[in-house]
């Protein structure tokens, strides 16, 4: 399996450096539930099956490789915002 390295912005790349060695900032428990609902609702749990045109798809694919993304993972964003 070939795993692609995202490319993150200078702050991306300091808050990574800081959570390999270990650096963190205690949150607010009402910020930490805050941030803790979030990520539930982004949780992915149903499955999608449909049918769309081959161009389409493949200019997603070309998109999702420009972002350094996986393309259902842009398809999933894309559902989520236009959801919202």
């Amino acid at each position: 399996m070939k795993i692609r390295k995202m490319k993150l912005t200078g702050e991306e790349k300091r808050i990574e450096r800081d959570l390999e060695k270990g650096v963190y900032i205690d949150a607010p428990k009402e910020e930490f539930e805050e941030i803790a609902e979030m990520l539930r609702q982004r949780k992915k749990d149903a499955v999608l099956s449909i049918r769309v045109n081959r161009v389409d798809l493949d200019n997603i694919k070309k998109k999702a490789q420009k972002l350094g993304v996986r393309y259902q993972s842009l398809i999933s964003e894309l559902i989520h915002q236009a959801a919202g």
